[in-house]
């Protein structure tokens, strides 16, 4: 293995794509400390502030998605996607990597598409049981792609998948039987049951609203909550939600290590890294995927747990009927026991290696 490996990685738009990528040039730094790594992203997105704030390198470009709602959006993309292809050649080019690595998103589009024009080794990580369609059309000539779920040759060449799982932070494989701690360091009764939810860095509005309506019943059944409900949404809820005991909402976590640590039953969204961390947590769910993304591979992904008996899907459509779903899990034991069994098998505690292992293939 030469001593000066130079790897390019994309993925961006969303924190889905963005947290694998990252998860993935830092377990490449760990074992190759000389090599250098430099991300690509498009312009005015999450990945141009987060990618630096980790310590990588990164180039903007200027795609953006395609416009499924308004289809007249949409005509400045081909000059958006030509201009984005030149860079890219062009930092190909400049920085002649040994290896490119695409996490998802309309940002690695381009920057995968010049590196195999150059023949240059593609790998493509995919965490959704449903892929997108930047991914579906450079598949074709990527060297391996990695996948968290099974099915995936529908739409990628068999030859090249490789399951992997999915990248998580590595405190979470460190989590242990720390319940009544975690319960004590939220200020709560560390012997009573802890209801946590996870409604994503901006918040979500149907579960926002559905755990409005049903707080205080669990809350006067005994249980206490952890809300997190979003940036979007904190300061009104603030305003409208008495700050009572047994109660903690917030719209960040910091420590999910923590709120993972405290609950005995989980209240969550569907997106692929988030149910790869749900896994390795081990604690029963209730998955509301979000049915305004692409393809709704939300509810894909939701599915693929749910019929497996992983965890227990409850469509947005739903979402009144959370109050009583919660509170007949959190009664019947057996039940979040067999939740908790099933969805331990579908952890994958080690993919991030897993899939450095694929990409050293091609170097």
């Amino acid at each position: 293995m030469k001593s000066d490996l130079r790897i390019m990685i994309s993925g961006g738009g969303t924190g889905g794509h963005i947290f694998p990528a990252l998860s993935i040039a830092d377990e490449l730094m760990k074992k190759y400390p000389t090599a250098k790594i430099e991300f690509v992203g498009a312009n005015d997105r999450m990945e141009m502030q987060k990618i630096p704030e980790a310590g990588y390198k990164i180039h903007g470009i200027t795609i953006s998605g395609i416009q499924r709602a308004d289809w007249k959006k949409n005509i400045t993309f081909p000059i958006k996607l030509w201009k984005s292809l030149l860079k890219c050649k062009k930092l190909i080019r400049e920085f002649k990597p040994d290896v490119v690595i695409g996490t998802g998103g309309f940002a690695s589009g381009p920057l995968l598409w010049a590196a195999q024009l150059k023949k240059i080794p593609t790998v493509i990580q995919e965490q959704n049981s449903y892929p997108g369609i930047t991914n579906k059309l450079l598949s074709k000539k990527a060297k391996t792609i990695c996948v968290a779920y099974s099915g995936l040759d529908k739409w990628f060449p068999q030859r090249s998948i490789v399951f992997t799982g999915n990248p998580v932070r590595k405190s979470l494989l460190e989590l242990g039987d720390e319940s009544k701690g975690a319960k004590e360091a939220l200020g709560f009764n560390p012997d009573k049951k802890v209801i946590l939810v996870l409604g994503g860095s901006l918040g979500a509005r149907a579960i926002n609203k559905a755990v409005k309506e049903s707080y205080s019943e669990w809350i006067q059944a005994g249980y206490q909550v952890v809300w997190q409900c979003g940036k979007v949404y904190y300061n009104a809820l603030m305003e409208e939600v008495p700050q009572i005991d047994g109660l903690l909402l917030t719209d960040f976590v910091k420590d999910m290590n923590v709120v993972y640590s405290a609950a005995d039953v989980i209240i969550s969204r569907a997106g692929a890294g988030t149910l790869s961390e749900l896994a390795i947590v081990g604690k029963p769910a209730i998955l509301i995927p979000s049915p305004n993304v692409a393809e709704d591979h939300q509810t894909k992904n939701a599915r693929a747990f749910s019929e497996k008996g992983a965890a227990v899907l409850l469509p947005e459509k739903n979402a009144e009927e959370l109050k009583h779903r919660v509170l007949d899990l959190l009664e019947n034991q057996e039940d979040r026991t067999l939740l908790e069994k099933e969805i331990k098998k579908l952890a994958k505690p080690y993919a991030t290696e897993a899939i450095v292992t694929e990409i050293e293939k091609q170097l």
